[in-house]
């Protein structure tokens, strides 16, 4: 049985967690309390991580932090076949590079919509502009996707791109980003949300 360490207000265990729905994959849930005290920096939890972020995920033998790391293990080891990880090596590279935006640039979006959920001073000005300049980055080429036909960050079908980025737009509004400035993303939003195995959390719209 997979086993997922999590808080259930987290983007990045919002993201292995629609993986596993996505896969079909059976998961055992322990809900992590991030604040106050931050649980997941106590000494029973960094013996299973010793950076004390979230998510953490054990599989049988297998044990793994960093949210990157887990979606594209849970792909190799349990959907090797599936197109969540490309085989032409161009467009693998090309989700490989979006994992990494999702973790670098979209870092001010995450820090903002939990500044603004978890605080009391709210989302920073430095964190919104950073975050509206990813957005702004992944609509121009959700817009240029969509004038050659295509419907996906990479290649013709969801890929672990869509997946990585998706939550970060999604959860944008609880930090007061305006989703009408982004109208691909927000098309691209909606054929998602109809993808079998989808699930939501609180802030994810209902429908645009």
């Amino acid at each position: 049985m997979i086993k997922l360490y999590d808080y259930h207000l987290d983007e990045n265990g919002f993201r292995v967690r629609l993986l596993l729905s996505m896969l079909g994959l059976a998961v055992e849930t322990v809900a992590v309390d991030k604040a106050p005290g931050r649980e997941q920096e106590k000494p029973h939890m960094l013996a299973l991580n010793p950076t004390g972020t979230l998510p953490i995920l054990e599989d049988g033998e297998v044990r793994l932090f960093g949210t990157a790391a887990i979606l594209a293990y849970l792909v190799r080891a349990h959907a090797p076949d599936s197109p969540w990880l490309p085989a032409d090596p161009a467009d693998f590279g090309r989700v490989q590079q979006w994992l990494g935006f999702s973790g670098r640039e979209l870092k001010p979006a995450i820090d903002a919509r939990e500044a603004a959920l978890f605080t009391s001073e709210g989302a920073s000005d430095c964190d919104l502009k950073a975050a509206r300049k990813a957005f702004r980055i992944m609509e121009e080429h959700m817009t240029l996707r969509q004038i050659d036909g295509a419907g996906w960050c990479v290649g013709d079908t969801p890929t672990l791109a869509d997946l990585a980025l998706l939550p970060s737009f999604a959860l944008s509004r609880d930090c007061g980003i305006d989703h009408d400035e982004y109208p691909a993303l927000r098309r691209w939003l909606r054929r998602f949300r109809a993808l079998p195995g989808f699930i939501t959390m609180p802030g994810v719209p209902d429908y645009h």
